[in-house]
């Protein structure tokens, strides 16, 4: 018998370490999806059509796997778009090339910046700390996602903590200011169809969902587990609303006036963690996606190819963020949003649904 653990709680854990980074990690898509239609509002757009949608969307799509047992991305997606599953690997390998060109480039920014060491040497770490974990497999990527998912809640608990005792008074009166302005609804819907556009890389952590019970809890769990952090995060930044709309990096503006010294260390850890586990998320996705068509052929997939592939992706994205491509992926998200959500969102919605509806529990 699979533990509770397992059950309901690992694949929003294991969902939100593989969006982390891409999603809030930063707090600029926090800002800019939220905090600038206003504190009050920002606030809605996070707690109801985001994570709702993001509920929803993986109740439905963790009981379609259950049933089909369709658990790497593509045998997945060919239960709702048939043959056009090939649709959404093009999106979903163009969306590796994006988020790992970024991540490598944000990972050398770190450490040059926060640690006054060779922005290559962070380069490398990653590329070294992908390799190792898709090399060791679902277990073991399952079990440092969940320990780092509950590593960064302790730290954005620990931002919001000290922020309230801060600037409480400010954070009431900011709240109290009023709603802000109209958008925050559809910008809400938006930000939860980014977010579920990798929601078929992590369905390697679903293997442990044995009933359709079990499925609509999981489901239900993963938007709050999710933007738990994110919330956590928009109370820190409310006090210094509406200023920290125009900073590039909101946390870095958050973090330089809590003076924290632990903190300023403590967060780019973090968050460099957060980088790794995106990265080994998406790779491993595609490393379950070869292991699938070979197993169908008969062969199994050897344990090598998994940390050469890694490297080679990794490598890929590296070259693709020297040539200014980190420039086009404010364009290239917005772009993005609807393709994942023609080609994955309204699926689910209808295709996924009455797959569901027209088989007994």
């Amino acid at each position: 018998m699979k533990s509770a653990f397992q059950r309901f709680l690992l694949p929003g854990l294991v969902f939100q370490s593989i969006n982390v980074a891409g999603g809030y990690g930063t707090g600029r898509e926090i800002v800019e999806f939220f905090l600038r239609y206003g504190p009050i509002n920002g606030l809605l757009g996070l707690l109801i059509p985001s994570t709702i949608l993001i509920s929803v969307i993986a109740a439905i799509a963790f009981e379609l796997a259950r049933m089909t047992h369709s658990y790497d991305y593509r045998s997945f997606i060919q239960q709702i778009l048939g043959r056009a599953w090939f649709l959404y690997e093009i999106a979903y390998l163009i969306s590796v090339a994006l988020v790992l060109a970024v991540v490598g480039a944000a990972i050398g920014a770190l450490t040059l910046e926060t640690f006054n060491m060779p922005g290559n040497l962070g380069t490398a770490v990653l590329l070294v700390a992908i390799a190792v974990l898709a090399f060791k497999g679902t277990k073991v990527i399952e079990g440092v996602m969940s320990f780092w998912s509950f590593v960064l809640y302790a730290v954005y608990a620990i931002i919001l903590v000290s922020s309230i005792v801060a600037f409480g008074p400010i954070l009431r009166e900011n709240f109290a200011a009023g709603h802000g302005i109209d958008g925050w609804f559809l910008s809400g819907l938006r930000y939860g169809s980014l977010q579920l556009a990798l929601l078929p890389a992590i369905l390697f952590a679903t293997t442990h969902i044995k009933t359709r019970k079990d499925a609509l809890i999981a489901g239900a769990l993963t938007g709050p587990l999710y933007l738990l952090p994110a919330v956590m995060f928009l109370f820190a930044m409310v006090p210094h609303y509406p200023a920290i709309i125009e900073r590039p990096v909101p946390i870095n503006f958050v973090l330089d006036i809590l003076g924290n010294p632990l903190l300023q260390i403590a967060f780019p850890i973090v968050l460099i963690g957060t980088f790794i586990e995106t990265g080994t998320g998406m790779i491993h996705a595609f490393n379950e996606r070869l292991a699938a068509v070979l197993a169908a052929a008969g062969k199994a997939m050897p344990d090598y190819w998994r940390a050469v592939t890694a490297v080679l992706l990794v490598l890929g994205a590296m070259l693709l963020s020297q040539v200014g491509l980190i420039d086009l992926i404010a364009m290239g998200y917005g772009t993005m949003t609807w393709v994942f959500f023609a080609l994955l969102v309204l699926p689910l919605l209808t295709v996924g649904l009455r797959k569901i509806a027209t088989k007994s529990a």
